[in-house]
């Protein structure tokens, strides 16, 4: 007789990299971030600490650490920008690890197309959060929606992919 607990679980892959390939990544992703601004507006295009925190969140699928690792990397960007308080990216990017890393075990994320989609919902999920915490925490206005964040957040997605499939490569083979 079958065991029909054993075929309803399903074997999440949790992957693996080489040792120190995540912090280098992260501090790449964040050096990136804050001195590319200085040559033009293209690199303002991209959110990489953002791509950095949905990748890992993906490939973890451990909750936990998706949100530790969004909390770092958000405090971190936090305090090499100067456009927002400490803490704005902080929270976004913890609520986003959380969420990336509790999606990344029920979701084919492998596949380009989800990939690109994935990222798309996951930027303007992040900018909502801003929106919220500038809104209640600061009793700032700011707009949910812009035409520029459309294209920032079509912009984040295809280079996200390009970026994933990069990264895939600092995969250790099990």
């Amino acid at each position: 007789m079958l065991n029909m607990s054993e075929h309803s679980d399903r074997n999440i892959e949790v992957h693996k990299f080489y040792n120190g390939a995540i912090f280098a990544v992260c501090v790449l992703a964040l050096v990136f971030q804050a001195f590319l601004h200085k040559y033009g507006r293209w690199s303002e295009l991209i959110d990489l600490p953002l791509l950095v925190t949905i990748y890992f969140g993906f490939s973890r699928r451990n909750p936990i650490s998706g949100m530790f690792l969004g909390g770092v990397i958000g405090i971190a960007q936090d305090a090499l920008s100067h456009d927002n308080p400490i803490g704005m990216y902080g929270i976004a990017k913890t609520i986003v690890g959380y969420t990336a890393s509790s999606i990344g075990g029920r979701i084919d994320t492998e596949h380009p197309v989800s990939r690109f989609g994935l990222i798309f919902v996951f930027f303007h999920f992040h900018q909502a959060i801003l929106v919220i915490t500038q809104r209640v925490l600061l009793n700032h206005s700011a707009r949910f929606f812009s035409w520029q964040q459309l294209v920032d957040s079509l912009v984040t997605a295809a280079f996200g992919v390009l970026l994933f499939a990069l990264l895939d490569r600092l995969r250790r083979s099990s």
